[in-house]
């Protein structure tokens, strides 16, 4: 698919402070890439090195295959915190004042740029009569004004309501599907991002701890039955013919772990001990995904 942004041990020093340490990433063509960690990760850090707004101390980085990161960076849209939005303009005359600082002369981009995020029919609406869903999708409609191939968004939805998240989720998705835009991405919203991240990298005081596919996830997360018994073979055998479970594994010391008929327990446990099988212990385990975002960046937020 090719890369379209690659660090090599990535480090941001702030005096003594690290607050990136040696960070390999990789976001691939085609991503949404949710990037995740506390408040003071590196999350923002790493947005900011990427899109030329604060230098690295250390490392360095290739964007879409190339070390010549000013060439790259013409063909990236971001919002890092929030851009100014003018509340006595309507959305396209904010469109037009940023064409004009990129110094883009022709304004045929705006009215396509606005019909891309769902904007087309503000008319004359001042902005400051937006809610806060309508000013975030002018954002972005902001960071598309150069025709990007990659956006790096950071906490896009933070803030917004629920029908708010849900117009932004969808715009993403359609920018990514459609137009195919790469997407980075961080959120604090994490059942949220799980519903869009084709890939993950977790951030933990400045490292990298975890990098990882969404499937991979799907699969870390994946609920099960755990039955102990005292004779896995015969327990095995029960579960196939009479419980018919087509997915479970069987470990040592007389560990079942059961992926389907997850609803059953009890009758599982039933069919186990008038079959003569002892069972010590029967008991549902997993992760949801949010509860695995929370251990795997070291605790509650």
């Amino acid at each position: 698919m090719g890369l379209v942004l690659q660090t090599n041990c990535l480090t941001k020093k702030y005096g003594k402070q690290l607050a990136v340490n040696k960070i390999n990433m990789k976001v691939e063509k085609g991503d949404i890439y949710g990037l995740i960690g506390k408040n003071g990760a590196g999350k923002t850090t790493i947005m900011k090195i990427a899109c030329g707004l604060i230098h690295q101390s250390q490392g360095d980085i290739q964007l879409f295959e190339s070390s010549d990161v000013e060439k790259g960076r013409k063909r990236i849209g971001c919002i890092i915190e929030y851009p100014a939005l003018y509340p006595y303009m309507t959305a396209r005359e904010n469109l037009i004042y940023y064409d004009k600082l990129l110094g883009i002369v022709d304004y045929s981009n705006v009215d396509e740029v606005l019909n891309l995020v769902g904007l087309g029919d503000t008319g004359k609406k001042k902005t400051k009569a937006f809610s806060l869903g309508m000013k975030q999708r002018l954002s972005i409609a902001i960071s598309l004004l150069g025709n990007p191939d990659f956006l790096i968004l950071d906490e896009p939805i933070n803030g917004l309501d629920p029908y708010g998240i849900k117009e932004v989720r969808e715009l993403l998705l359609r920018l990514n599907t459609e137009n195919e835009i790469t997407i980075l991405i961080s959120s604090h919203i994490l059942g949220e991002l799980a519903k869009i991240a084709t890939k993950y990298g977790i951030i933990n005081k400045g490292v990298l701890i975890d990098e990882f596919k969404a499937s991979e996830l799907n699969e870390r997360c994946k609920k099960c039955l755990n039955v102990v018994v005292n004779d896995s073979e015969k327990a095995a055998y029960i579960l196939k013919n009479d419980i018919k479970s087509s997915d479970f594994e069987v470990f040592n010391e007389g560990k079942i772990c059961i992926y389907d008929c997850l609803d059953i327990p009890a009758q599982i446990n039933k069919e186990l001990i008038e079959n003569g099988v002892l069972v010590s212990s029967i008991g549902l385990e997993g992760n949801d995904i949010e509860a695995y975002f929370v251990k795997m960046m070291g605790g509650n937020q």
